[in-house]
C-alpha cells in the first residue's frame, strides 16, 4: 500500500525525483526574513503575503478560536439569538450568567469569528458563520463533544509518546476499547450512537444525492447505528428493502427508528460483531457509511473481503466519509481526523486512492470516486467486484 502523501499513477506510487529539490529551495527562500520583507512590500505579492500571515496567525490562534467557538456553544448562545433574535450585551450577560463587561468580550470575539455579527442599536444577532450551524445540528453537537478531545490534548507530548493512558475519548467510543464489541450494552452505545445519529441525516442526504441506489433489490448497511442512512434511502426509494447490521445494542435502536418511519414491513435488523460473524447473504448492495476510518487496516481488510463474498451477483459496495487529501479540505483529513482518531485509539483517514487499494486487494475490481456536493462532510466511493 502506498505511503500517506504519495500520488499514484496508474495505481502506482510516485514521487518525481526533483521535487524534494524543489521544496527545499522554495523553503529556503520562505524563510529568509529579507525575502518576506520583500514580499511584502512588493505591490504583486503583497495581498500573497498578507494572505499567509493570516493563515499562519490563524494557526498559531486556532486553540483560542475553538475555545470561543465551544464556549458560546456550550452556552448555547447562537441558539438563543436564533430563537429570540437579536440581543444587547446586557440580555446576553443575563443569559449567560456573567458580568456584562465580561459578555461584551465573548461577544466581540465571536463577532471577529463571524459567530455573532452587530445589528444596529447596541444589539447582536447571528453571524455567518453562527447561522449556518443553526442549518446544521450536527456542528453544535460536535463541538460540544470536543471537551473530550480538547481533555486528552491537555498534554499532546504525553499522547503523541504514548505515555498517557487511556483515553477519555477511547472510553467514549465504546467499542475502540478491549472489551468485545458485541458484549457492550445499551448504556456503553447509545451517547456516541445519538452523537452520530444528530449529523447522519445531513451525510445521508449529501450521499443520496451523489448515488441514489435506484435498481437495487436490497441495501444491507453495516455499522448502520439507529438507521438514519437506511431510513432516508427508504423515504427516497420505495422499492428497495433495507436491512440493518450492527451490534446487538445498537440493532435494536435501528429497530425502532426502522418501525418509527414505517418501514418495518420491508426492513429487517440483523445483530453482531462484522469483524467477526459471518456477515447474512441476500443484499445486491452493501453500505459503509462512516465506518471505516474507525478502524485499522487489517480489520478493514477483512471487513471488505467479508462484503464482497456476501454480495449479490451483480452487486456493489457503496463507501462514504471524509477523507484525506481532500482538495480545499486537507487539514479536515491528517490533522483534525488524524489526530481524533489517534486519541480514540484505532482507525486512521485514508485517501481515496489508499481506500482503492484496499478495495482492490478485497476483490473489487471496478472502483470509482463519485462528485458529492460537499466533499468535506463526506465522500462517496462505488466498488463492483
Amino acid at each position: 500500500m502506498p505511503r500517506p502523501g504519495r500520488r499514484l499513477v496508474a495505481g502506482v506510487p510516485f514521487t518525481a525525483p526533483w521535487r524534494g529539490g524543489l521544496l527545499h529551495l522554495r523553503n529556503r527562500i520562505l524563510s529568509s526574513r529579507r525575502f518576506q520583507r520583500w514580499a511584502a512590500a512588493f505591490p504583486l505579492t503583497r495581498p500573497v503575503a498578507r494572505q499567509r500571515s493570516r493563515a499562519l496567525f490563524d494557526l498559531v490562534s486556532g486553540f483560542v478560536y475553538s475555545q470561543i467557538l465551544y464556549t458560546c456553544v456550550r452556552l448555547d448562545v447562537l441558539g438563543h439569538v436564533h430563537r429570540e433574535g437579536p440581543q444587547t450585551p446586557a440580555q446576553l450577560a443575563a443569559w449567560m450568567e456573567m458580568p456584562e463587561e465580561n459578555a461584551l468580550v465573548l461577544i466581540k470575539a465571536a463577532c471577529a469569528l463571524g459567530l455573532l455579527e452587530p445589528f444596529g442599536r447596541g444589539r447582536y444577532g447571528l453571524g455567518v458563520h453562527g447561522a449556518a450551524m443553526m442549518a446544521h445540528p450536527g456542528i453544535p453537537a460536535m463541538v460540544a463533544h470536543h471537551a473530550m478531545l480538547y481533555d486528552d490534548l491537555r498534554d499532546p507530548l504525553a499522547l503523541f509518546r504514548g505515555e498517557a493512558g487511556e483515553t477519555r475519548l477511547g472510553a467514549y467510543w465504546a467499542y475502540a476499547g478491549d472489551r468485545p464489541p458485541a458484549e457492550l450494552e445499551g448504556a456503553h452505545v447509545t451517547p456516541y450512537t445519538e452523537l452520530m445519529a444528530v449529523s447522519q441525516q445531513l451525510v445521508a442526504e449529501e450521499i443520496l444525492d451523489a448515488f441514489t441506489p435506484r435498481g437495487y433489490r436490497r441495501l444491507m448497511d453495516l455499522g448502520g447505528g439507529n438507521a438514519t442512512f437506511l431510513t432516508a434511502v427508504g423515504a427516497r426509494v420505495p422499492e428497495i428493502r433495507l436491512r440493518l447490521y450492527d451490534l446487538p445494542a445498537v440493532a435494536e435502536q435501528g429497530r425502532r427508528r426502522l418501525a418509527s418511519a414505517g418501514l418495518e414491513e420491508r426492513a429487517e435488523v440483523c445483530s453482531g460483531d462484522f469483524f467477526r460473524d459471518p456477515l447474512p447473504p441476500g443484499a445486491d448492495l452493501i453500505s459503509l457509511v462512516r465506518v471505516v476510518h474507525d478502524h485499522d487496516d487489517a480489520d478493514i481488510l477483512g471487513l471488505l473481503q467479508a462484503a464482497r463474498q456476501a454480495l449479490e451477483p451483480g452487486g456493489a459496495l457503496l463507501l462514504a466519509e471524509p477523507m484525506a487529501g481532500t482538495p480545499g479540505a486537507e487539514p479536515m483529513g491528517d490533522a483534525y481526523f488524524g489526530v481524533y482518531l489517534f486519541a480514540m485509539g484505532r482507525g486512521r483517514p485514508r485517501t481515496p486512492e489508499e481506500l482503492e487499494a484496499l478495495l482492490r486487494r478485497a476483490g473489487f475490481s471496478r472502483v470509482r470516486l463519485l462528485s458529492t456536493r460537499n466533499p468535506l462532510l463526506t465522500r462517496v466511493m462505488l466498488a463492483e467486484p
